[in-house]
């Protein structure tokens, strides 16, 4: 989880969430932008993620929508969701299992610093919006045709559950469904 610590916090999740013994395990991402999230998509893990784009969200703040914009620090965390993730739900954790533990190796992160206001880039500091980043050249700002392809397949085959689509939850889908279904 990227997540800021603020009453109106921004937060990134990707939620590996449990299932019955021998079903696949589902990862779920949530957006989180100025403390208003319920921007959950759910996809069937079918192998390692690596290099394949399962989760897309523009940044729509043109739109009235937020997207993520404070500083953030990375989570990792183990915490029981068995009310509602595991399953639906109705399969419970076995604590007798325990202890939980995770193991993260071949992790890599860029990042960019905070800029207050008293550091500006004479100093040596760039704002987030720099050309020094590599995420913001413009071959980034969309997926190329190969990842949109990917894309569009992991969702037809794999996507079990986009917010934009349930209509028992929103009758009238968020205003930036419209372009963050579309890549």
């Amino acid at each position: 989880m990227l997540s800021s610590h603020t009453n109106n916090h921004d937060e990134v999740d990707f939620e590996f969430l449990g299932n019955k013994e021998g079903k696949p395990y589902t990862l779920q991402t949530n957006v989180f932008a100025n403390g208003i999230g319920n921007r959950e998509q759910r996809t069937l893990l079918w192998f390692y993620v690596d290099n394949t784009p399962i989760r897309v969200y523009k940044n729509n703040t043109g739109m009235g929508v937020g997207y993520p914009s404070q500083q953030i620090q990375i989570l990792a965390t183990i915490w029981s969701g068995d009310s509602w993730a595991t399953d639906g739900g109705k399969t419970k954790i076995n604590w007798s299992h325990g202890p939980c533990i995770a193991h993260y190796q071949g992790y890599n992160v860029n990042g960019c610093p905070l800029v207050t206001d008293n550091q500006d880039s004479d100093m040596g500091f760039h704002s987030c919006q720099s050309t020094n980043y590599w995420w913001n050249h413009w071959r980034f700002w969309e997926l190329d045709a190969d990842q949109k392809k990917a894309y569009e397949a992991v969702r037809k085959q794999y996507m079990i559950y986009d917010y934009c689509a349930d209509r028992t939850r929103d009758p009238i889908p968020p205003s930036e469904c419209s372009s963050n279904t579309h890549i």
